[in-house]
């Protein structure tokens, strides 16, 4: 069986794919198409950069453009993408969803016929792919939903793999394993720390907080987790590198958000149908905090200061019984560099302080 993998959310997904693949012990480096959507902190401009976005990719056919090391974004976007594909040995795609869900879904299956796959499994960290749309938690489900109702035109051949159910923070993780049940799915494996040594070295680097949390946990962290701006708290447990899997169709015929997003042709659409039955879309939010980072003055802390804002938060947020932090979080609240200066600021830090780097987590108790 030939399988490819779909990233849900962007680069962190892919990532959790390469892992995936790992686990399942197939023979050969995956196929992994994804969609190019990175955090302000790595990528100003709010939402998903399509083919326009980069130069250098790698066009096999029709809809299928390869992302390789040689890739890369046009200023002043930017993008993860390329130096995972130096990174992952693996293969990596580009999903464009300018054209909307039935643009999605002909790139997915013109990949399908390049590479000859009997199978595609849709890679999601956390669990919202799993949402209907109405959950009160529910933060930032347009790059999921519009990859699962891609998917699941492709008929029985796709299902859906989530992975480290609940490390978005924003559903529970009974909910999402209910979910998955009544979609016809249930328990595939557990993540092992040999499965996450093929991609060791991409967490020295990328900034996904899900799929850092997952491999940290497959490593063995346990403990209570804060990421994002909001501080949300992630409890990491010995199910946390669980590995839950059902069939896309059946999933996505329950979720109301991804039946109308099914027949959308650009984005401006998806846009417009996420707003109507989630009541928001995340692209608004992106564009709020773009332009809030946009008229705030650049501020540069001298090395001193920045010392001291880390241990401050430290100290704080172990008062309120964190374990760990991601690093974009603890970047985020002391006003560390973004941008290309943040993987500088990073690995200095790091080297500092080798005592509390929990790859790719930060403890802010001392080991």
């Amino acid at each position: 069986m030939s399988v490819m993998y779909a990233a849900a959310g962007g680069g962190g997904d892919a990532v959790a794919a390469a892992m995936l693949h790992q686990a399942r012990a197939i023979p050969g480096s995956p196929v992994i198409a994804t969609l190019a959507w990175d955090r302000l902190l790595i990528d100003p401009l709010p939402g998903p950069r399509g083919i326009e976005s980069f130069t250098g990719l790698d066009a096999v056919a029709d809809g299928v453009w390869v992302v390789t090391s040689a890739t890369r974004p046009i200023p002043p976007a930017g993008s993860t993408l390329p130096r995972l594909a130096a990174d992952l040995n693996a293969t990596l795609l580009l999903l464009d969803p300018y054209r909307g869900v039935r643009g999605l879904a002909a790139q997915l299956a013109s990949a399908v016929s390049v590479f000859a796959a009997t199978a595609v499994t849709v890679v999601d960290v956390g669990g919202d792919i799993t949402a209907r749309g109405d959950e009160p938690g529910l933060k930032s489900p347009t790059a999921d939903t519009i990859t699962l109702a891609a998917a699941a035109a492709l008929g029985p051949i796709a299902d859906v793999a989530v992975l480290g159910a609940g490390l978005d923070g924003e559903l529970p993780t009974p909910y999402i394993h209910e979910r998955i049940c009544t979609a016809g799915g249930g328990y595939e494996r557990t993540l092992t720390p040999d499965d996450v040594q093929a991609s060791a070295t991409v967490f020295s680097w990328h900034p996904s907080e899900a799929a850092g949390a997952l491999a940290a946990s497959a490593e063995g962290a346990r403990g209570i987790l804060e990421v994002r701006d909001a501080g949300l708290r992630i409890t990491l447990t010995d199910q946390t590198p669980e590995v839950c899997s059902a069939p896309a169709a059946a999933l996505a015929d329950s979720s109301p958000l991804a039946c109308a997003l099914a027949d959308t042709a650009d984005f401006e659409q998806v846009e417009l149908v996420v707003r109507r039955v989630c009541g928001f879309t995340e692209m608004d939010i992106e564009r709020e905090k773009a332009a809030s980072l946009g008229r705030r003055a650049p501020e540069t802390p001298g090395a001193d200061e920045l010392a001291h804002r880390i241990a401050v938060f430290e100290q704080q947020a172990a008062l309120r019984g964190i374990d760990y932090v991601s690093l974009r979080r603890l970047a985020e609240q002391v006003g560390a560099p973004r941008g290309p200066g943040f993987e500088a600021w990073r690995s200095a830090l790091i080297r500092e302080h080798p005592e509390r780097y929990m790859r790719p987590l930060w403890s802010v108790r001392p080991r």
